[in-house]
């Protein structure tokens, strides 16, 4: 209240009473209210979105912004919360405060969540693909790397986990390995003399001698599934953010059964 002499602290709590009785006591101010929010990672988003739905003005105070100008109002780093709400409160009267545009309320929710989790999604299959790249393969497998073409290829995760080592491939005739991996690799150009070259490959290896069936081989077989479930996920995702316009999921999966 601009007239008040003393101001009153008010401790809100984040359930669904507490936040009905916050927009009571506002709304029995009977005056216009701006209301001004430093946005602390995702949790004041269920608070504003139920204060701009009480038809409240909700406006966002930048962290950075803040900072700065706590330290220019008060010459020194230190804060505390009072110290903070007066700093908004200052920061509210210069206009310094963006207007808030609740996800929900402009339609684009899904579309921060289909951006948000493609991109934790792809730094997740990124750092898988390091480790195997660094570490699992140098040790079981070092010239399989020229065979990737893609982090997206996940035949080549694939003919890993079927083959691991060289060993699993010398083991077996030329023939018998060309008919074991052929539908492994799925649809190449020249498949026959791309898994003749892998083949040859495998008899020369410079891998570390190590059985298919060892631990370690189980270890790397755990972090080659990771790898394929992120490249799942992510296609999944980028269904989902074409599903608006086209039934693109559906058309994908009848088409990769067709294939098959």
């Amino acid at each position: 209240m601009p007239e008040a002499r003393r101001r009153r602290r008010l401790t809100v709590s984040n359930c669904r009473q507490e936040h009905d009785r916050f927009v009571a006591e506002l709304r029995a101010l009977a005056r216009p209210v701006l209301i001004g929010l430093e946005p602390t990672g995702h949790y004041h988003r269920p608070l504003a979105w139920r204060l701009v739905q009480a038809g409240f003005d909700v406006r966002l105070v930048s962290s950075v912004a803040l900072a700065r100008t706590r330290e220019a109002l008060h010459n020194g780093w230190d804060k505390n919360d009072p110290k903070d709400a007066q700093v908004i409160l200052h920061m509210l009267r210069i206009g310094a405060a963006k207007s808030y545009h609740d996800p929900l309320v402009h339609g684009i929710n899904d579309i921060q969540e289909l951006s948000m989790t493609h991109e934790v999604v792809s730094q997740a299959k990124t750092e898988v693909l390091h480790r195997i790249q660094t570490h699992y393969l140098p040790l079981y497998f070092p010239e399989a790397e020229r065979f990737l073409n893609s982090s997206r290829s996940e035949w080549f995760f694939a003919f890993l986990d079927r083959f691991p080592v060289p060993a699993a491939i010398t083991a077996l005739s030329k023939e018998t390995f060309v008919a074991a991996a052929w539908d492994v690799v799925g649809r190449k150009v020249s498949k026959p003399n791309l898994l003749g070259d892998i083949y040859a490959t495998a008899q020369t290896s410079i891998a570390l001698p190590v059985a298919p069936d060892a631990p370690a081989i189980a270890m790397f077989r755990l972090i080659l599934a990771e790898a394929r479930h992120l490249i799942r996920q992510r296609s999944a995702i980028i269904c989902w953010a074409r599903r608006p316009t086209t039934s693109a999921c559906s058309r994908s999966r009848a088409s990769g059964r067709s294939m098959r």
